[in-house]
């Protein structure tokens, strides 16, 4: 058997076992005021990385810590990557149920780190899924995640950093692309790693604890809102040490270079702060579609 191959059947049986429920969950904070009514809604679109611990729910408690007042949505399917979404029935009816200021795109976690992957299944996805949301008054967000602990040596990514490189490569390219902005999870989840930290992984070096959950929440509460994390007393059930270590490393990362992520395109007309910035050109350009590269597994 080809290593090509006996990837593939990993994959298939790792996808067998893995966890496959599709959540589709909201939690009402809006209701049916108007968009001037200062409340964010915000609709997460991913697969467990979304789904496990509540990232959505994480951000809605740290929203309110703040003193913001948000309503959140969330399709997940365990495994599901964003092609899947894009030709998803549940995930267009989600889409279209409400009037969404932005919306979080989460790739599965091993597409984004080989351009082929890339190519091929990625972006095609991003372009179709992000066309929807503009066309309906959204913006969206990528919501760049962390890599592997023990890398993708199958695919030539031998350790975390060289997979994390990737991962911030791909998800950076269709951004840019697309004009829209980034929730950069895995570089502030590297930072982390340079110091002291709670555990960010579990046991299998792919899902993320409680830590790791709490940290993508400070980053978007950074990114959305445009304002540090820091001393918000929602702590998830983290120690008050733990939670300043990663509210701190999360506002660092994105506030120091927030053009980087280019979160002056997160001005939906709900919010009371600067003026809303022009819709970004609806004219994009695409890639040349790769060969496929060795199959990615379940998460």
């Amino acid at each position: 058997m080809t290593r090509t191959k006996a990837i593939a059947v990993i994959a298939a049986v790792l996808g067998l076992v893995a966890i496959g429920a599709l959540v589709i969950r909201g939690q009402q904070g809006c209701g049916n005021e108007t968009e001037a009514s200062g409340c964010t809604r915000v609709l997460f679109i991913g697969n467990s990385y979304t789904y496990v611990n509540d990232l959505p729910a994480m951000f809605a408690q740290l929203a309110q810590s703040g003193g913001h007042r948000v309503e959140t949505g969330m399709v997940a399917v365990g495994g599901s990557t964003l092609g899947e979404h894009a030709a998803s029935v549940a995930t267009a009816a989600k889409l279209t149920s409400a009037r969404w200021d932005l919306v979080v795109l989460q790739e599965q976690s091993q597409i984004p780190s080989v351009d082929q992957l890339r190519q091929s299944e990625m972006y095609p996805a991003a372009r179709r899924l992000a066309d929807t949301i503009y066309r309906h008054g959204g913006r969206p967000i990528f919501f760049l995640t962390w890599a592997h602990r023990d890398g993708w040596p199958e695919n030539g990514l031998p350790d975390y950093a060289s997979m994390q490189s990737a991962i911030d490569q791909g998800y950076l390219t269709i951004a840019a692309e697309e004009q829209a902005a980034v929730a950069p999870v895995g570089v502030a989840w590297a930072s982390v790693l340079s110091q002291a930290h709670p555990a960010l992984w579990q046991d299998d070096g792919s899902h993320p604890t409680t830590a790791g959950t709490y940290l993508a929440a400070c980053v978007f509460y950074a990114t959305v809102f445009h304002q540090s994390p820091r001393g918000l007393a929602y702590h998830a059930d983290l120690s008050a040490a733990d939670a300043a270590i990663l509210q701190t490393v999360a506002a660092d990362t994105v506030l120091d270079d927030p053009g980087k992520w280019g979160s002056a395109a997160l001005r939906p007309a709900s919010w009371t702060g600067d003026a809303s910035q022009p819709a970004p050109d609806s004219t994009r350009g695409s890639s040349p579609i790769g060969q496929s590269a060795s199959r990615r597994t379940h998460t």
